[in-house]
């Protein structure tokens, strides 16, 4: 995808995060691949109302190109890209659920065999630090480690995938399973799947879906 389709698919995604109910305001931040760096969300400016044109470019070294400020979370998406050559997006949000487990300092633990969608048995909490701080992304890239998704906390989500909207139907669902904790655990205590369980989740997942799919009359 060139330059221009690129921003206009990152300025959509910013949008989307405030109509799936993952941000508001100008909180949160977004960004995708781009050559030799990335695109991202400005510093400050509402998600609903941006337009391809804001976008930012930043190179791997930290530089932003233009006359806007990139989002102050520029490091977490660089470390990112920087670290997991598989990753071409970045979703970061402040969706309700999931900042008010980050807040108790609290993963996802196996609660829902859905919670291999984000890569492992469980999803962690990163450890708190100010933010826009590399001691942040550092935090956050070693709650990534063979997964896809975390919790920060007292602050929010991060989600990654091989594309902008892989990115955030994976922080969309983080959020429901955030929700879907939250509310089981005011029932009493969820019985959590054994590692035996989520190692068949996860076997069955690295099968799920139309990857490698035969089109339609196609002979198999």
């Amino acid at each position: 995808m060139n330059e221009p389709r690129l921003r206009a698919a990152l300025a959509e995604t910013a949008r989307q995060t405030v109509s799936h109910g993952l941000n508001q305001g100008a909180s949160g931040n977004v960004s995708v691949r781009l050559r030799d760096g990335f695109l991202i969300t400005p510093s400050g400016l509402p998600n609903d109302t941006l337009a391809p044109a804001q976008m930012v470019f930043v190179d791997m070294e930290g530089q932003a190109g233009g006359s806007l400020k990139p989002s102050s979370e520029w490091r977490i998406h660089r470390d990112l890209y920087r670290a997991r050559p598989e990753v071409a997006a970045v979703v970061h949000a402040h969706s309700p659920h999931a900042v008010s487990l980050s807040c108790l300092r609290q993963g996802i633990p196996a609660f829902h065999y859905m919670v291999a969608a984000a890569g492992g048995k469980d999803i962690r909490c990163a450890n708190y630090a100010t933010f826009g701080t590399q001691a942040l992304s550092d935090w956050v890239l070693a709650a990534l480690q063979d997964r896809r998704a975390c919790l920060m906390a007292n602050h929010g989500l991060v989600a990654v995938g091989a594309g902008l909207d892989a990115a955030l139907a994976l922080a969309v669902e983080v959020e429901e399973l955030c929700a879907q904790y939250w509310r089981a655990k005011l029932m009493g205590e969820p019985v959590l799947l054994s590692d035996v369980e989520m190692d068949a989740v996860l076997e069955c997942f690295r099968h799920y879906g139309q990857r490698g799919a035969n089109p339609a009359g196609a002979s198999s």
